[in-house]
């Protein structure tokens, strides 16, 4: 009786088990769409519109479909924002206001676009004004100024007070101010206000816009495309283009913007506040003096990263928070050559050569002070040219047969005019003396420094490229396929520059360098030999390297 007992108990409990098995199974069954509503579904993202939105009206009716039925109104609307029907989208989306369901954001934010759609501005605005958070907030600021940007600027500033905390409302305000040929005082003092507060940055996506702005032209009638193709500012632009075209195919998300500044100040104030600028990430460029004061100016006021590609005169950013030197300041060049000094310990005299050129005088005089500060005995300073140059060298007993007056001679030079017989003089008397000059050296073609009986040539690192790698290879033949020629000096320095800014690029809630700049120190290069921008707004990574079986080898 016992055994019977417990036989039929086993026997319940399996009966119960697949009994709940079959209820769950019949109700998971019920919760499924209808397959005519997935057909409209897939409609709906096949692109399919009319045919989506003729699928999800079956399912319309709330007291047959419930919860469904929002859902297909949802979709029916988002079908007929696509085929331009926005008076159909505000009445199945106004239909579902006070509804208690999961997607009440996204509604709003559709409304929202219908009513815009159907150029109802105010109605969309005070629609998707609730919308507060992300990731709706970012989209209600984009869609605003899309939408706003055409507008007049009367309605806007009419309408500020009550929109001007969407921040895609005032970028618009922004832009059409800035379109305007003149504006009254009134708009003046508004757009300032808009373009200090900052707030357009917002509007900044993931993708990393890199705005070139470099002097190809000196009028507006010059055409860029009759610019030579030795021109150094061509081949920036050639090395900065090619390395934005290798990120690209590599999957980065990156856009170039090039602008000429034709050398006319007007214009380029002009230029600053052309949208495109306003939203850029990082503005490269331009290079001469009062061009560089305005966009490092402007720059700092847009808290947008400013870079002088090719100067090394950058004391007048050492305060400023967002303008950069991509290749070592005066400071740097020089901290360089006297660690290099001290490190070697050749002996405590020195002499230096410079040329007329502005970089040169005024590293020969801070190398002055700091040599003299670290007890070095400083024989001889002068200005050196391409006639004069052995003579000066001569006179310090660097000749044949003679032992030199100095431990070592610093030619502060990239002119190959003065090189040249520099080198021939050094080939043909064989001296010892230890000669530091300008890493530019290494790229003239009439020099071959392996040939000399002594090594004695030594070079102050500029962004020294890193001739003999694998990656240097790899652009080389990139940039013959394309140009037909082997990539210069600027067009190498143009492809490193945004390898350095994409390497430290950092979208934490807005582009910033300075972050990754400070975090990471000291960094390798893919082209050069390396940068170290922490603390500092110039590259301070300025070794002096020796020549060693063909390959470059710092000293310090």
């Amino acid at each position: 009786m016992e055994l019977s007992s417990n036989f039929q108990s086993v026997l319940m409990r399996k009966v119960l088990l697949v009994l709940s098995f079959f209820l769950s199974t019949a109700y998971a069954v019920a919760q499924q769409p209808p397959a005519a509503y997935l057909k409209a579904k897939a409609d709906l993202e096949a692109k399919a519109y009319g045919m989506a939105k003729d699928g999800f009206a079956t399912f319309l009716d709330e007291t047959k479909y419930g919860t469904l039925s929002y859902y297909a109104a949802f979709h029916s609307a988002e079908a007929a924002i696509q085929l331009g029907q926005a008076p159909e989208a505000i009445e199945l989306l106004l239909a579902l206001k006070g509804k208690i369901w999961e997607q009440l954001e996204a509604q709003t934010y559709l409304l929202g676009q219908a009513y815009f759609q159907n150029n109802q501005l105010l109605e969309g605005l005070q629609t998707m004004k609730t919308l507060t958070r992300d990731p709706f907030a970012g989209k209600v600021y984009r869609a605003s100024f899309e939408k706003l940007k055409l507008s007049s600027s009367s309605f806007l500033i009419t309408h500020l007070n009550e929109f001007k905390e969407n921040q895609g409302y005032t970028a618009a305000l922004a832009y059409v101010l800035q379109q305007k040929v003149s504006m009254s005082a009134s708009e003046r003092s508004t757009l300032n206000q808009i373009l200090q507060s900052g707030t357009q940055g917002i509007l900044k996506d993931k993708v990393l816009d890199v705005v070139l702005i470099l002097p190809f032209t000196t009028s507006a009638e010059q055409d860029i495309s009759l610019i030579e193709s030795t021109n150094f500012l061509l081949e920036l632009y050639q090395g900065i283009e090619l390395e934005v075209a290798r990120l690209k195919a590599n999957g980065v998300a990156i856009q170039l913007h090039t602008f000429d500044s034709k050398r006319n100040l007007e214009y380029l104030n002009a230029l600053v506040k052309d949208p495109t600028v306003l939203a850029a990430d990082v503005i490269v460029g331009p290079v001469y003096p009062e061009e560089t004061a305005l966009v490092s100016a402007f720059a700092e006021a847009q808290k947008i990263p400013f870079i002088h590609p090719l100067s090394n005169l950058g004391d007048r950013y050492e305060e400023s928070q967002f303008s950069y030197l991509f290749r070592p300041a005066l400071s740097s060049l020089a901290n360089g050559v006297v660690d290099a000094l001290k490190k070697q310990g050749w002996g405590k005299t020195v002499a230096i050569g410079y040329s007329g050129n502005s970089r040169d005088e005024q590293l020969g005089l801070l190398l002055q002070n700091l040599l003299t500060k670290e007890g070095f005995n400083l024989v001889k300073i002068q200005k050196v040219d391409s006639k004069n140059a052995n003579a000066f060298l001569q006179g310090l007993g660097v000749r044949r047969g003679n032992q030199p007056a100095v431990n070592q001679v610093i030619l502060l030079s990239d002119d190959p005019a003065l090189a040249q017989p520099v080198f021939s003089l050094m080939e043909s008397i064989s001296a010892e003396v230890p000669l530091l000059v300008m890493d530019s050296w290494l790229g003239f073609n009439f020099s071959n420094f392996e040939m000399l009986e002594y090594a004695n040539f030594y070079f102050i690192s500029n962004n020294t490229p890193k001739y003999h790698s694998e990656a240097m290879d790899d652009f080389r033949k990139l940039f013959y396929s394309k140009h037909l020629q082997f990539p210069s000096t600027n067009s190498l320095l143009g492809a490193e520059l945004v390898h350095w800014v994409h390497t430290n690029a950092e979208f934490a809630q807005d582009f910033d360098l300075r972050p990754s700049l400070d975090k990471n120190g000291k960094q390798p290069g893919r082209l050069t030999w390396g940068f170290n921008f922490q603390k500092v707004n110039n590259n301070s990574y300025s070794p002096v390297f020796k020549l060693e079986s063909g390959e470059l080898i710092p000293l310090n």
